[in-house]
């Protein structure tokens, strides 16, 4: 089955209060959306926690199209930067060490078992979809927020 997925990461300062929104939606018309936070946790994390939440949830045999306004999220897939990183030990150019590897070795092992095509859009411009996940990740955000 063919399913495009939104992602969105939102964090109350960086780090803060964070939440992930993903809208799931198939080729039938059915939309599922989830979300979740922490209390405690950066942006990026953010975004990654919605795509790895998004494929956990579909089938090894559907073919999913994610839709992100996440640089960071797609350059790794459609850049190479997670080949680059892992073929020099979890290191980035400079030398240090990749953050959040924890949450990219868990995409990138669900990556390779799915067929996935990532696709940027613009933050903030319209996206009807893409929107309405900053909404919930941001609202989420603000839940996660009262529990410090």
């Amino acid at each position: 089955m063919k399913i495009k997925i939104y992602t969105d990461g939102s964090c109350l300062g960086n780090p803060g209060a964070g939440g992930y929104a993903a809208i799931l939606i198939d080729e039938n018309g059915h939309c599922e959306e989830i979300c979740g936070g922490e209390s405690f946790t950066t942006n990026n994390r953010m975004e990654l926690t919605a795509a790895i939440v998004a494929l956990k949830k579909i089938s090894e045999d559907d073919v999913a199209e994610i839709f992100t306004d996440s640089t960071y999220l797609r350059n790794a897939f459609t850049q190479n930067w997670l080949e680059n990183w892992k073929r020099k030990g979890w290191r980035l150019s400079n030398g240090k060490a990749v953050k959040n590897i924890d949450l990219w070795t868990e995409l990138d092992e669900l990556i390779s078992t799915r067929n996935v095509k990532f696709n940027w859009v613009r933050g903030h411009a319209g996206d009807l979809l893409n929107e309405r996940c900053d909404k919930l990740a941001h609202d989420t955000a603000k839940k996660f927020s009262l529990h410090l």
